[in-house]
């Protein structure tokens, strides 16, 4: 099965929710509007469930795994504002046909609860949530709800902030980066410890945050052998970039995800075997709960 984990697809239910608000996020037509950043113009496509089917099948993916998108800040919205526009997200994303997936937004367990039962495969959640002083007990009540459902985490973005008078593409290339490299080292930090049993995907290399691992050890941490059920995703990344995190991870914990409608999903040219690893093996083992009650 080859799966892509990481894409972003809104339906209509979720498209008319951003509309119907007054304030950031929301959509005004196809323009996503977010607070201090430049507004985002959509084709009209990228959205139509239908179009994005065929661009999947060429792609050849099998499951496509879709989120809201953690940097909306849906999360930090007062809570009947996220609820709103967490339901919404639901309801449309859970009927979307094959081969799409959905990644849920969660502000409670028991709301993370409803929409694992309802169908979600895991939670996303923002990187600079995870990396923020205290976080692993403040999100104790949430991630362990998670790990006993035997379901994954996955780390997302959280919004990029104000970027006013920044190049369109910096929001992408630095605050993003910057969290999930803050991310992969807060969990690096006694995640696996509190919570042993809980797939973790990061976004994006986790902003190659993998990679400073020498540095880690060079200024006191203590190394610690690869974590199986820790991985990375590649979204926006190529050749050499995922070729330098294979080299400090190895290959096993390296899945695929394209990040569309942002990014165009390419394969490192690592050869096949590799590319069947990162698009077929490793993410089926994150989503190993998932696929095993499907096919009960």
């Amino acid at each position: 099965m080859q799966i892509d984990l990481h894409q972003h697809l809104w339906p209509a239910p979720f498209v008319a929710a951003l509309r119907a608000r007054r304030a950031p996020p929301r959509l005004d037509g196809w323009t996503l509007l977010l607070a201090g950043e430049p507004p985002l113009v959509f084709d009209p496509a990228t959205h139509d469930a239908a179009a994005r089917a065929a661009l999947a099948a060429d792609d050849g993916a099998d499951l496509v795994c879709i989120s809201p998108a953690a940097s909306l800040g849906i999360d930090r919205l007062p809570a009947a504002e996220a609820d709103t526009l967490a339901d919404a997200w639901l309801e449309g994303a859970l009927a979307l046909p094959a081969p799409f997936a959905a990644w849920t937004p969660a502000r409670t367990p028991a709301a993370l609860e409803d929409a694992l039962a309802a169908g979600a495969i895991g939670l996303e959640l923002a990187a600079d949530r995870l990396a923020a002083p205290g976080a692993l007990a403040d999100l104790a009540p949430l991630l362990g709800t998670l790990e006993a459902a035997g379901r994954p985490l996955f780390v997302h973005p959280g919004p990029a902030g104000d970027t006013t008078g920044r190049p369109v593409w910096w929001g992408a290339v630095v605050p993003y980066v910057a969290q999930l490299h803050a991310a992969w080292w807060a969990w690096a930090d006694g995640g696996r410890e509190r919570f042993s049993d809980l797939p973790v995907c990061f976004a994006a290399l986790a902003g190659l945050g993998p990679l400073h691992g020498e540095r880690h050890r060079a200024r006191g941490g203590q190394g610690a052998p690869v974590d199986p059920l820790t991985f990375v995703e590649t979204s926006s990344y190529g050749t050499q970039a995922v070729d330098a995190v294979i080299r400090a991870l190895g290959i096993d914990v390296v899945c695929h995800g394209s990040d569309r409608p942002y990014a165009v999903p390419g394969f490192p040219a690592l050869g096949d075997a590799a590319v069947h690893a990162i698009r077929n093996v490793n993410p089926s083992r994150l989503l190993a709960g998932v696929l095993a009650e499907a096919t009960a």
